[in-house]
C-alpha cells in the first residue's frame, strides 16, 4: 500500500519559526491548483500499488476552497486506485474552520483533520505569529467535537523562550480536555531563514537551553501517558488504534508520491524533490515537464534511511533488515543498552525514555557510512 501527499503552498501569514515552502500571494492559488490536477497525472505511473492514505499538507491547505480541494481528490481517485484509501487527511488553522466548512470537508472525503494549534496562550500565539487566537482554537475544538469527525490530530509547540512549565501544564490540560484522537507535540527549532532566525543571528532571541527543553518533553510524555495516549513516535501520541497512517508509512519505508512544489516522493529506488519555486513549478507542469530533482539510492543509503526514520517509533529497528547486523557497531549499541538508552530485544532495537531524549544523535552515530562498493 502507498501514500500520495499534496503540497498546498499558500498561508495567510508567515509563522516566525516556519522554514517550509509557502507564499503569502494567494494569487496564484488557481493556477497552482490546476497544475497540481496535472501534475498528478503525469505521476500516475509513479506509484503501482493501491492508495492507503492521502494527506493535504503546507503551506495551509484549508486555504482551498470547497471545488478546489473536491478536483483534487477526483483526479487522485481517477488516476490511483483509491479502492482500499482508509486515511484522508487535511491540516488546518482554527481561524479557517467552521461548523459549515467542517460538513464540507467530511462530505468531500476527509476524514482525519490536522490542526495546528501550537498553544492556547495568546500571548504565545502572537510570539509566533500565528493568525488565530486562543478563543478560535476553542471554538473550533468544541464544533469538532460536534461534527462529523472522529478522528482529529493537534499540533503544540514546546521549548519556547521566555516561558515557564507552568504555561507549558497550562496547554497540554487545556488540549486533553477536549481528548484529540491524536496529538503532535514538536520543540521549537530555530531554522535560519526565518523571522526567529534572524533574530537570533542579531542576538534578539535565545534559544531555551537543552535541559530546559528536555524537561518539557518530559512533563509532555508524563501528562499524556497518564492520560491513555501511546507515544508511538517521538513526536507523536495517539489514543488506541489512531496513529497517523500517512506518517507511519514515512517512518515504516512505504512508497508515496508528492505533488505540488517542494513536495518529497519516495518508490523504494529513489527519492525526488519537487521544486521549491512555484512560478517555476507551474511553468515546468504547464510544458509537461516534472520539476523534480532525483536521487538514486545505494543500499547503504536505504539502511541510513530506515535508521533515521523507524529509531524514532514504537516498532523500532529490525536488525534483519538491510543486513544491519553486519554493519552496525555493535559494540557501541551494547553501550547504549548498558547505559539505559536503548533496548535490544528479538534482534530489534528500540530507544527507552532516556534514549529518546538524545535520539538524533544517537542516530547519526549509527549511521553507516558509504563507501564505494555500495553503488
Amino acid at each position: 500500500m502507498a501514500g500520495i501527499y499534496v503540497h498546498i503552498p499558500f498561508c495567510k501569514q508567515a509563522c516566525h519559526y516556519c522554514d517550509f515552502h509557502f507564499s503569502t500571494n494567494q494569487s496564484q492559488q488557481t493556477q497552482m491548483v490546476n497544475s497540481i490536477l496535472k501534475e498528478i497525472v503525469l505521476q500516475k505511473k509513479y506509484l503501482t500499488e493501491p492508495i492507503e492514505t492521502i494527506y493535504f499538507g503546507g503551506g495551509t491547505p484549508s486555504m482551498l476552497n470547497d471545488k478546489e480541494l473536491q478536483s483534487i481528490l477526483e483526479v487522485i481517485h481517477s488516476s490511483f486506485d483509491t479502492t482500499h484509501c482508509k486515511e484522508i487527511t487535511l491540516e488546518a488553522n482554527p481561524d479557517d474552520l467552521s461548523s459549515e466548512q467542517l460538513t464540507l470537508l467530511a462530505n468531500a472525503g476527509v476524514n482525519r483533520l490536522s490542526i495546528g494549534m501550537q498553544s492556547f496562550d495568546d500571548d504565545v500565539l502572537k510570539f509566533l505569529n500565528r493568525a488565530h487566537t486562543s478563543k478560535e482554537s476553542i471554538k473550533v475544538l468544541e464544533e469538532i467535537n460536534a461534527s462529523k469527525f472522529s478522528n482529529v490530530s493537534v499540533d503544540l509547540i514546546y521549548g519556547i523562550p521566555d516561558r515557564n512549565h507552568d504555561q507549558w501544564r497550562n496547554d497540554i490540560k487545556r488540549l486533553l480536555s477536549y481528548a484529540p484522537q491524536h496529538i503532535s507535540a514538536y520543540c521549537l527549532t530555530i531554522e535560519p531563514n526565518t523571522a526567529f532566525g534572524n533574530w537570533a543571528k542579531k542576538g534578539k532571541l535565545k534559544p531555551v537551553s537543552e535541559d530546559f527543553a528536555a524537561e518539557q518533553f518530559e512533563i509532555l510524555v508524563s501528562e499524556l501517558t497518564k492520560s491513555g495516549y501511546e507515544h508511538y513516535e517521538i513526536s507523536n501520541f495517539c489514543l488506541p488504534g489512531f496513529e497517523s497512517l500517512h506518517n507511519s508509512s514515512y517512518w515504516r519505508q512505504k512508497p508515496y508520491l508528492g505533488v505540488g512544489p517542494s513536495a518529497h516522493s519516495y518508490n523504494l529506488v529513489s527519492r525526488q524533490r519537487n521544486i521549491s519555486n512555484n512560478l517555476k513549478y507551474i511553468k515546468a507542469i504547464e510544458e509537461g515537464v516534472l520539476p523534480a530533482f532525483i536521487e538514486r539510492l545505494s543500499d547503504i543509503d536505504k539502511a541510513n534511511d530506515y535508521l533515521l526514520t523507524s529509531l524514532r517509533t514504537k516498532w523500532g529497528v529490525d536488525l534483519d533488515r538491510f543486513n544491519l547486523t553486519e554493519r552496525l557497531d555493535f559494540n557501541y549499541i551494547e553501550h547504549l543498552v548498558s547505559t539505559n538508552r536503548l533496548i535490544r530485544k528479538d534482534n530489534k532495537i528500540y530507544l527507552t525514555q532516556e534514549g529518546k531524549l538524545v535520539a538524533d544523535q544517537i542516530t547519526e552515530d549509527l549511521f553507516i557510512i558509504n563507501n564505494d562498493d555500495d553503488y
